[in-house]
């Protein structure tokens, strides 16, 4: 068996890219719970897995993780 089919799907789900940018953005569990409409308790779940997922310990990881895969923005246009 391969440790894809072992361990399942390593992409987090639309729903935890949404957790994870949200925690990327500063915003405390219960504030995240807020943003997606749930509560505090299932967002700590949301992290748990995907701590697990991405072979992350905390929250500062998670960040750093989401930030070095976003697409960097385009450079500002300024009229000559």
């Amino acid at each position: 068996m391969s440790a894809s089919g072992r361990y399942g799907n390593r992409i987090p789900s639309e729903r935890e890219h949404r957790v994870i940018q949200l925690v990327a953005e500063g915003l405390k569990n219960k504030e995240v719970a807020e943003a997606i409409g749930t509560t505090e308790h299932v967002v700590k779940n949301y992290l748990r897995v995907i701590y697990d997922k991405l072979g992350l310990w905390n929250r500062v990881e998670l960040a750093l993780w989401y930030e070095s895969r976003r697409s960097p923005a385009p450079a500002p246009f300024f009229m000559q």
